[in-house]
């Protein structure tokens, strides 16, 4: 008997792609500090998933300065063992970030055909510095951007609202609002929850809702905006 009839099958990979704001002003009131604690307690929590239908894959691109980069290339969740923390510094280069999303989403040796629908995260707590509708249009009209699940989240009264509303393709989810800084941690728990849900299930490729509601009480007095979310 051949013994490729023995093979295990190889778990498809379910992709969580974050395109994060690392401008300047992201280093006032302590929101770059609760955005490197939120992605790390994200990828620990994605590592700590053993039985799953789907193996969580992650990468980070950041968009501050002069340009975007991809801090984290995507990898398996549960092989990285660290990430240099982010840093504040310069513009907003929201376009460029687009751009580099699209690429890794459309490279057909990193992401295959096999794999699940990825999920992809913006957050921004400014307006874009660079020409961003081009890439935005790029990126959401893309192949595999039409299908992705987009989340968007607001970080204080300064971002940009329109740019993040085009990104955003959840109706039951519409752009997060972080009044705080540890409004960061409740985003990122509830996308973490989603997608944590979606590696479990028997059907991956089927959006989890993000229910704000089911998280625990403890967090109900960070004072979100929630004013529209249902």
């Amino acid at each position: 008997m051949s013994l490729k009839k023995f093979t295990v099958a190889k778990a498809r990979a379910l992709p969580v792609i974050i395109l994060a704001d690392t401008s300047g002003s992201m280093s006032v009131d302590g929101k770059i500090s609760s955005l490197n604690e939120a992605i790390q307690n994200m990828i620990s929590t994605f590592k700590q998933e053993s039985a799953r239908q789907a193996e969580i894959q992650v990468g980070l691109i950041t968009f501050g300065g002069n340009e975007a980069e991809m801090h984290l290339p995507l990898a398996k969740a549960i092989g990285i063992e660290a990430i240099e923390p982010l840093e504040a510094t310069g513009r907003t280069p929201m376009g460029h970030a687009f751009e580099l999303a699209t690429k890794v989403l459309e490279d057909k040796e990193l992401i295959t055909s096999r794999d699940y629908r990825p999920v992809i995260i913006l957050l921004s707590d400014g307006i874009p510095t660079d020409s961003w509708k081009a890439g935005l249009e790029s990126l959401c009209n893309s192949e595999r951007g039409q299908k992705a699940s987009r989340f968007a989240m607001a970080i204080g009264a300064e971002a940009n609202i329109d740019v993040l509303e085009a990104f955003n393709n959840d109706l039951e989810a519409p752009v997060f609002k972080a009044n705080e800084a540890r409004d960061i941690h409740r985003f990122f728990r509830a996308v973490t929850m989603s997608v944590t849900a979606r590696s479990q299930s028997q059907t991956p490729n089927d959006l989890t809702p993000i229910n704000f509601d089911d998280l625990e009480n403890e967090d109900d007095d960070l004072g979100l905006d929630l004013e529209g979310q249902w």
